[in-house]
């Protein structure tokens, strides 16, 4: 019999991957199918945490945004709270002067029919009648009758005298009201045209100010622009400079006249410095050439030896081929011995398995399954 190593093919290696990758992705199915938690849930739990860490990132930014827009709304509403309060102020202050005008200049014992609606008119009044030649006792004051008027002429003339008087005196109150209207209205326009002016001065004042600090802008602004036109000018000139320097650089580098000595490397030979090489030399030239030559040569032999290799290899696998195919036949062979032996061997196992069928039916499956039983699941995830 020969004896020689066989030696695996692409297929026998395709078939070891692949068995070998069916049992990783068996160990794999059986850590997803024999973990409780995610059988049960049923969920990505790592995807679960990310949304919820991503959803509190948010709300955090919400909150943050939003403690941002309070706090603006705060000044805001601190703005507002001053600017009604000195709207208030200033409403208050205009009342105080309203009602101060009205204390001083407009008083109600001041105006023409004060008399009609005086509250202390009966206890200023002097009685019906004094006397019994009272003048102020006509025919309809029910104080003198007829038979009674023994003062008549008297009487006439001093009513025609309280007339005149009281015309007079109504003349002077009116002249009077009307001299303290006219007051009260130059104190009001001369209050107004005070205010006014006093409006049209802190104008005039703003406005002055407005203009100075305009002019001042305006001066700081030209002097910012004269400043940074003389930095454009310096930095311009030295830009300028700076080409003149780098052409004046680049003209005279080693780059450009080409000097063989700044491609040597600190390393030694063979190095040398890419960004300053110009070329090999002769000398170079010729030992690439001749390295060619001996690569060349070593080449072809390698090819010559794998020829021979090759030439040996065949003939082996020819002389393999044949012991195969002798030892198929054997192999045949004994498979068709084997086949007829296990054909009987399963005749007499089918009458040995339908005696021991019997035998469970009849004794052993009567029996209750033991923990024992219940153990061999679990084992595979499939």
């Amino acid at each position: 019999m020969l004896n020689f190593q066989i030696i695996p093919t692409k297929q026998d290696l395709r078939e070891a991957a692949a068995i070998d990758r069916r049992r990783r992705n068996e160990e794999q199915r059986k850590c997803r199918v024999f973990n409780v938690r995610n059988r049960v849930i049923g969920l990505d739990v790592e995807a679960l945490d990310d949304q919820v860490k991503e959803k509190r990132k948010l709300a955090e930014d919400e909150r943050r945004r939003q403690f941002v827009f309070d706090q603006q709304r705060v000044r805001d509403d601190q703005i507002a709270i001053l600017a009604e309060r000195q709207i208030q102020e200033e409403r208050k202050k205009l009342n105080r002067e309203i009602n101060s005008f009205r204390q001083y200049y407009q008083r109600p014992e001041d105006r023409r029919e004060f008399d009609i609606y005086d509250p202390d008119a009966l206890k200023k009044d002097i009685p019906s009648r004094i006397q019994d030649d009272d003048p102020r006792c006509g025919v309809s004051s029910a104080q003198k009758f007829e038979g009674e008027d023994l003062a008549k002429p008297e009487r006439r003339h001093l009513q025609t005298e309280q007339q005149r008087s009281w015309l007079q005196q109504q003349m002077r109150e009116r002249r009077r009201a009307e001299e303290e209207r006219r007051a009260a209205e130059d104190a009001y326009q001369a209050a107004m045209v005070a205010r006014d002016l006093r409006a049209c001065q802190l104008d005039r004042i703003e406005q002055h100010c407005r203009r100075r600090l305009n002019q001042t802008t305006e001066e700081y602004n030209r002097a910012l622009s004269s400043e940074q036109e003389a930095r454009r000018r310096m930095e311009a000139q030295r830009d300028a400079e700076d080409a003149q320097a780098e052409q004046y650089n680049h003209l005279t580098s080693d780059m450009l006249t080409e000097n063989p000595d700044c491609a040597v490397s600190a390393l030694g030979s063979p190095h040398v410095v890419a960004m300053a090489y110009r070329g090999m030399s002769d000398e170079e030239r010729a030992a690439i050439r001749r390295e060619q030559l001996r690569q060349a040569q070593a080449r072809k032999f390698e090819e010559e030896t794998e020829k021979r290799r090759q030439a040996e290899w065949d003939a082996l696998a020819v002389n393999i081929a044949k012991a195969m195919e002798l030892k198929q036949m054997e192999l045949d062979r004994k498979q068709r011995d084997i086949n007829r032996r296990t054909m009987e061997d399963n005749m007499k196992l089918e009458e040995e398995q339908k005696a021991r069928r019997e035998y469970f039916d009849k004794v052993v499956d009567t029996n209750v399954p033991t923990p024992t039983f219940f153990e061999m699941f679990g084992t595979s995830s499939r």
